[in-house]
């Protein structure tokens, strides 16, 4: 699987890290930046991930900025970008099977390292059940999508 991942100086170390951990778990990493701790602004990382994923050269994607909501609402305003911000395991998962989210998104002044690790595995092992009550509910966010 291709991962586009990304971060905000913010989230710069955390990136680093789960980008390490991902392609020692045999995932293909795609580094949107940004490449340091100096200060950046996190709407341009979280487009980069989005238009990777949309665009198809990533399957999934990774965000980190400090708390993750900066990131995720400039990610979801790409078209067919799905992007959820979670911190517990259940929405790591969930999110995927139920609302087939195509990018998590992390704060990493709100989880520590261990927790974002097992949260990135949980997001990349999951998959959208395609039950009819999924299908049916995407489809009426794709239809929202259709309006711009």
């Amino acid at each position: 699987m291709r991962v586009a991942i990304g971060a905000d100086h913010a989230g710069f170390k955390l990136k680093e890290d789960l980008a390490k951990l991902l392609a020692t778990q045999g995932y293909a990493i795609l580094d949107m930046g940004t490449h340091s701790e100096a200060p950046v602004d996190y709407p341009d990382y979280a487009a980069a991930v989005g238009r990777a994923v949309r665009d198809g050269r990533a399957d999934r994607g990774v965000l980190v900025c400090g708390s993750g909501a900066g990131a995720a609402i400039v990610a979801n305003k790409i078209k067919g970008v799905r992007a959820a911000l979670a911190h517990d395991t259940y929405t790591a998962h969930q999110a995927v099977e139920h609302d087939d989210a195509n990018i998590i998104v992390m704060g990493s002044r709100v989880i520590g390292q261990a927790l974002a690790e097992e949260l990135a595995r949980t997001f990349l092992l999951a998959r959208f059940t395609g039950e009819e009550r999924h299908v049916r509910r995407l489809n009426k966010v794709k239809a929202l999508e259709a309006e711009e």
